[in-house]
Protein backbone atom coordinates (compact mmCIF):
# COMPACT_ATOMS: atom_id res chain seq x y z
CA UNK A 1 0.00 0.00 0.00
CA UNK A 2 1.50 3.36 -1.21
CA UNK A 3 1.12 6.03 1.63
CA UNK A 4 0.48 10.03 1.40
CA UNK A 5 2.58 11.16 3.79
CA UNK A 6 2.30 14.31 5.38
CA UNK A 7 4.39 16.38 7.86
CA UNK A 8 2.43 17.64 10.99
CA UNK A 9 4.05 19.96 13.44
CA UNK A 10 3.20 19.98 17.11
CA UNK A 11 4.53 22.99 19.36
CA UNK A 12 4.29 22.84 23.24
CA UNK A 13 3.74 26.22 23.71
CA UNK A 14 2.16 29.00 25.92
CA UNK A 15 3.99 31.88 23.18
CA UNK A 16 2.49 33.28 20.06
CA UNK A 17 6.30 34.19 18.84
CA UNK A 18 7.75 30.99 19.57
CA UNK A 19 4.46 29.00 18.09
CA UNK A 20 4.93 30.19 14.67
CA UNK A 21 8.83 30.67 14.34
CA UNK A 22 9.51 26.40 15.75
CA UNK A 23 6.10 25.77 13.23
CA UNK A 24 8.57 26.86 10.33
CA UNK A 25 11.51 25.57 11.56
CA UNK A 26 10.25 22.14 12.19
CA UNK A 27 8.45 22.09 8.51
CA UNK A 28 11.59 22.87 6.82
CA UNK A 29 9.70 24.41 4.23
CA UNK A 30 9.68 28.12 2.38
CA UNK A 31 6.74 28.12 -0.08
CA UNK A 32 6.34 31.71 0.04
CA UNK A 33 10.20 32.96 -1.60
CA UNK A 34 9.60 35.34 -4.30
CA UNK A 35 5.90 34.84 -4.59
CA UNK A 36 2.99 37.27 -4.08
CA UNK A 37 1.49 35.71 -1.20
CA UNK A 38 -2.34 35.76 0.10
CA UNK A 39 -2.65 35.07 3.82
CA UNK A 40 -6.41 34.60 5.21
CA UNK A 41 -6.50 34.26 8.91
CA UNK A 42 -9.86 33.69 11.03
CA UNK A 43 -11.48 37.36 11.58
CA UNK A 44 -15.22 35.61 11.61
CA UNK A 45 -15.54 38.59 14.62
CA UNK A 46 -13.15 40.75 16.26
CA UNK A 47 -13.63 38.55 19.80
CA UNK A 48 -10.48 37.82 21.47
CA UNK A 49 -8.78 34.26 20.67
CA UNK A 50 -9.86 32.10 19.87
CA UNK A 51 -12.83 33.20 18.60
CA UNK A 52 -10.82 35.08 15.98
CA UNK A 53 -7.21 35.07 15.50
CA UNK A 54 -4.47 36.45 17.50
CA UNK A 55 -3.28 39.75 16.21
CA UNK A 56 0.39 38.52 18.12
CA UNK A 57 -0.18 35.02 15.70
CA UNK A 58 -0.41 37.55 12.83
CA UNK A 59 2.32 39.77 13.65
CA UNK A 60 4.61 37.48 13.64
CA UNK A 61 3.50 35.12 10.83
CA UNK A 62 3.67 38.45 8.49
CA UNK A 63 7.18 39.02 9.73
CA UNK A 64 8.53 35.79 9.17
CA UNK A 65 6.72 35.76 5.73
CA UNK A 66 8.74 38.54 4.90
CA UNK A 67 12.13 37.33 5.96
CA UNK A 68 11.69 34.14 3.95
CA UNK A 69 11.39 36.10 1.31
CA UNK A 70 7.61 36.90 0.17
CA UNK A 71 7.77 39.45 -2.87
CA UNK A 72 4.28 41.08 -0.99
CA UNK A 73 1.57 40.03 1.27
CA UNK A 74 -1.88 40.91 0.84
CA UNK A 75 -4.72 39.69 3.91
CA UNK A 76 -7.90 38.93 2.74
CA UNK A 77 -10.51 38.12 4.34
CA UNK A 78 -14.50 38.28 5.29
CA UNK A 79 -16.23 38.54 8.34
CA UNK A 80 -19.47 37.35 9.35
CA UNK A 81 -21.83 38.29 11.01
CA UNK A 82 -19.70 41.24 11.77
CA UNK A 83 -18.93 43.73 9.80
CA UNK A 84 -15.78 42.90 7.91
CA UNK A 85 -13.88 46.76 7.95
CA UNK A 86 -14.97 47.17 11.53
CA UNK A 87 -13.67 44.06 12.38
CA UNK A 88 -10.52 45.00 11.38
CA UNK A 89 -10.38 47.88 12.58
CA UNK A 90 -11.18 46.52 16.29
CA UNK A 91 -8.69 43.65 15.32
CA UNK A 92 -5.52 46.89 14.35
CA UNK A 93 -5.37 45.48 11.24
CA UNK A 94 -4.80 48.39 9.41
CA UNK A 95 -2.46 49.91 11.91
CA UNK A 96 -0.19 46.70 11.55
CA UNK A 97 -0.44 47.01 7.59
CA UNK A 98 1.12 51.01 7.93
CA UNK A 99 3.98 48.98 10.27
CA UNK A 100 4.23 46.19 8.33
CA UNK A 101 4.05 47.12 4.65
CA UNK A 102 1.10 44.45 3.43
CA UNK A 103 -2.00 45.11 1.55
CA UNK A 104 -5.64 44.16 2.57
CA UNK A 105 -8.37 43.06 0.55
CA UNK A 106 -12.12 43.44 2.21
CA UNK A 107 -13.95 40.55 0.29
CA UNK A 108 -17.21 41.65 1.14
CA UNK A 109 -15.90 45.03 -0.37
CA UNK A 110 -15.22 43.39 -3.96
CA UNK A 111 -18.19 43.54 -6.53
CA UNK A 112 -19.26 40.14 -7.98
CA UNK A 113 -17.35 40.48 -10.51
CA UNK A 114 -14.21 39.67 -8.26
CA UNK A 115 -15.67 36.11 -7.53
CA UNK A 116 -15.57 33.20 -9.90
CA UNK A 117 -18.47 30.20 -9.80
CA UNK A 118 -17.13 27.13 -9.00
CA UNK A 119 -19.58 23.75 -8.77
CA UNK A 120 -17.12 20.57 -7.77
CA UNK A 121 -18.77 17.25 -9.02
CA UNK A 122 -20.55 15.89 -6.63
CA UNK A 123 -21.51 18.68 -4.64
CA UNK A 124 -24.21 19.55 -2.17
CA UNK A 125 -24.01 23.16 -3.15
CA UNK A 126 -27.19 24.03 -4.81
CA UNK A 127 -26.06 25.72 -8.11
CA UNK A 128 -22.24 25.81 -6.69
CA UNK A 129 -20.97 28.71 -5.38
CA UNK A 130 -19.08 32.50 -6.10
CA UNK A 131 -15.32 31.83 -4.50
CA UNK A 132 -13.36 34.82 -4.54
CA UNK A 133 -10.84 35.33 -7.18
CA UNK A 134 -7.77 36.74 -5.49
CA UNK A 135 -7.28 32.94 -4.05
CA UNK A 136 -8.14 31.33 -7.30
CA UNK A 137 -5.31 33.59 -8.87
CA UNK A 138 -2.87 33.55 -6.05
CA UNK A 139 0.37 31.82 -6.84
CA UNK A 140 0.91 31.27 -3.02
CA UNK A 141 -1.85 30.82 0.03
CA UNK A 142 -0.63 31.20 3.74
CA UNK A 143 -3.32 30.58 6.29
CA UNK A 144 -3.67 30.52 10.44
CA UNK A 145 -6.86 28.80 11.86
CA UNK A 146 -8.01 28.79 15.43
CA UNK A 147 -9.10 25.58 17.39
CA UNK A 148 -12.70 25.44 18.35
CA UNK A 149 -15.85 23.93 18.49
CA UNK A 150 -18.90 25.33 16.63
CA UNK A 151 -22.36 25.37 18.12
CA UNK A 152 -24.29 26.45 14.49
CA UNK A 153 -23.45 22.96 12.46
CA UNK A 154 -20.40 22.74 12.19
CA UNK A 155 -19.22 20.83 14.77
CA UNK A 156 -15.59 22.23 14.88
CA UNK A 157 -13.90 25.43 12.99
CA UNK A 158 -10.49 24.50 12.14
CA UNK A 159 -8.87 24.68 8.92
CA UNK A 160 -11.53 23.31 6.66
CA UNK A 161 -14.01 26.00 7.96
CA UNK A 162 -11.55 28.54 7.89
CA UNK A 163 -12.47 28.23 3.79
CA UNK A 164 -16.12 29.41 4.34
CA UNK A 165 -15.03 33.15 4.13
CA UNK A 166 -13.63 32.59 0.95
CA UNK A 167 -17.59 32.06 -0.54
CA UNK A 168 -19.55 35.38 -1.30
CA UNK A 169 -21.48 35.93 1.75
CA UNK A 170 -24.77 35.88 -0.29
CA UNK A 171 -24.62 32.25 -0.83
CA UNK A 172 -24.14 31.79 3.54
CA UNK A 173 -28.17 31.51 3.88
CA UNK A 174 -27.74 28.24 2.07
CA UNK A 175 -25.12 26.87 3.53
CA UNK A 176 -26.44 27.46 7.05
CA UNK A 177 -30.30 25.80 6.13
CA UNK A 178 -28.73 22.94 4.27
CA UNK A 179 -28.40 19.77 6.54
CA UNK A 180 -25.70 18.79 4.60
CA UNK A 181 -23.44 21.97 5.75
CA UNK A 182 -20.68 20.18 7.00
CA UNK A 183 -20.16 18.34 3.35
CA UNK A 184 -20.71 21.70 1.97
CA UNK A 185 -17.71 23.04 4.06
CA UNK A 186 -15.83 20.75 2.91
CA UNK A 187 -16.26 21.05 -0.51
CA UNK A 188 -15.08 24.70 -0.87
CA UNK A 189 -11.95 23.48 0.15
CA UNK A 190 -11.47 21.52 -3.10
CA UNK A 191 -11.34 24.33 -5.20
CA UNK A 192 -8.13 25.53 -3.60
CA UNK A 193 -5.36 24.75 -1.72
CA UNK A 194 -3.07 26.01 0.38
CA UNK A 195 0.70 26.35 0.35
CA UNK A 196 0.83 26.10 4.60
CA UNK A 197 -0.98 26.04 7.90
CA UNK A 198 -0.26 27.10 11.38
CA UNK A 199 -3.11 26.56 13.64
CA UNK A 200 -2.65 28.95 17.31
CA UNK A 201 -4.70 26.76 19.70
CA UNK A 202 -3.17 28.42 22.48
CA UNK A 203 -6.72 28.86 24.13
CA UNK A 204 -8.90 26.98 22.77
CA UNK A 205 -13.06 26.85 22.74
CA UNK A 206 -13.88 23.13 23.88
CA UNK A 207 -17.92 24.17 23.57
CA UNK A 208 -19.88 26.77 22.14
CA UNK A 209 -17.81 28.94 19.62
CA UNK A 210 -17.19 30.27 17.15
CA UNK A 211 -17.47 33.67 18.70
CA UNK A 212 -17.68 32.82 22.78
CA UNK A 213 -17.54 29.65 23.98
CA UNK A 214 -15.75 27.59 26.77
CA UNK A 215 -12.10 28.40 26.92
CA UNK A 216 -9.28 25.90 27.83
CA UNK A 217 -5.22 26.13 27.40
CA UNK A 218 -4.37 23.96 24.91
CA UNK A 219 -1.19 25.75 24.68
CA UNK A 220 -0.31 23.95 21.16
CA UNK A 221 1.15 25.10 18.00
CA UNK A 222 -0.24 22.76 14.80
CA UNK A 223 1.68 23.14 11.35
CA UNK A 224 1.47 21.82 8.02
CA UNK A 225 0.34 21.98 4.68
CA UNK A 226 -3.08 19.58 4.63
CA UNK A 227 -5.82 20.83 6.04
CA UNK A 228 -7.28 16.95 6.44
CA UNK A 229 -4.03 16.30 8.33
CA UNK A 230 -4.76 19.23 10.64
CA UNK A 231 -8.34 19.16 11.13
CA UNK A 232 -7.82 14.98 12.25
CA UNK A 233 -5.39 17.10 14.80
CA UNK A 234 -7.06 19.36 15.94
CA UNK A 235 -10.41 17.03 16.83
CA UNK A 236 -7.89 14.95 18.95
CA UNK A 237 -6.95 17.91 20.46
CA UNK A 238 -10.25 19.19 21.77
CA UNK A 239 -11.14 15.42 22.94
CA UNK A 240 -7.89 15.44 24.92
CA UNK A 241 -9.22 18.56 26.86
CA UNK A 242 -12.86 17.81 26.69
CA UNK A 243 -15.07 18.49 24.02
CA UNK A 244 -18.73 18.38 22.72
CA UNK A 245 -20.75 15.08 22.29
CA UNK A 246 -20.96 16.30 17.86
CA UNK A 247 -17.34 16.07 17.99
CA UNK A 248 -16.59 13.30 20.38
CA UNK A 249 -18.54 10.64 18.79
CA UNK A 250 -17.25 8.26 16.06
CA UNK A 251 -13.78 7.65 14.63
CA UNK A 252 -11.95 11.07 14.07
CA UNK A 253 -11.44 10.16 10.13
CA UNK A 254 -15.69 9.40 10.20
CA UNK A 255 -16.17 13.09 11.30
CA UNK A 256 -18.40 14.67 8.24
CA UNK A 257 -16.06 17.43 7.60
CA UNK A 258 -13.27 15.00 7.37
CA UNK A 259 -14.63 11.96 5.86
CA UNK A 260 -15.91 14.24 2.95
CA UNK A 261 -12.91 15.67 2.18
CA UNK A 262 -11.21 12.08 2.26
CA UNK A 263 -13.62 11.02 -0.64
CA UNK A 264 -12.80 14.58 -2.16
CA UNK A 265 -8.87 13.35 -2.19
CA UNK A 266 -7.70 16.71 -0.77
CA UNK A 267 -5.11 15.36 1.57
CA UNK A 268 -4.46 12.25 3.63
CA UNK A 269 -6.66 9.20 4.04
CA UNK A 270 -5.94 7.71 7.50
CA UNK A 271 -4.04 8.43 9.93
CA UNK A 272 -0.94 6.83 9.81
CA UNK A 273 -0.21 8.72 7.19
CA UNK A 274 1.29 11.98 9.56
CA UNK A 275 4.49 12.18 10.43
CA UNK A 276 4.77 14.05 13.31
CA UNK A 277 7.28 16.51 14.30
CA UNK A 278 7.85 17.82 17.33
CA UNK A 279 9.89 20.45 19.55
CA UNK A 280 10.21 19.18 23.04
CA UNK A 281 9.15 16.32 25.81
CA UNK A 282 6.04 17.43 26.45
CA UNK A 283 4.94 18.22 22.41
CA UNK A 284 6.53 14.36 22.67
CA UNK A 285 3.74 13.25 24.58
CA UNK A 286 1.15 14.93 23.31
CA UNK A 287 1.84 13.25 20.10
CA UNK A 288 1.39 10.54 21.95
CA UNK A 289 -1.98 10.98 23.21
CA UNK A 290 -3.33 12.67 19.71
CA UNK A 291 -2.03 9.37 18.04
CA UNK A 292 -4.32 7.28 20.51
CA UNK A 293 -7.41 9.71 19.58
CA UNK A 294 -6.65 9.10 16.08
CA UNK A 295 -7.05 5.63 15.92
CA UNK A 296 -10.03 5.36 18.43
CA UNK A 297 -12.67 3.27 16.73
CA UNK A 298 -16.53 4.44 16.72
CA UNK A 299 -15.95 6.29 19.82
CA UNK A 300 -19.81 6.48 21.47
Amino acid sequence: MVFNMTKVAVISTKDHFYGVNKSLELLEINPVKDKNVIFKPNFNTADPPPASSSMETIRQIIIKLKEMGAKSITVAERSGPANTAETFKKKGLYSLAEELDFGIVDLTAVPKEDYILKNPEGSHWKDGFLFAKIYDDAECIVETCCLKTHMYGGHFTLSLKNAVALVRRDYMTELHASKYQREMIAEINAVYKPDLIIMDGIISFVNGGPMEGTRKEANVFIAGTDKIAIDAVGVALLRILGTTPEVSKGSIFEQTQIKRAVELGLGIKMPNEIEFITDSKEAEELVIKIKEKLMEKNKA
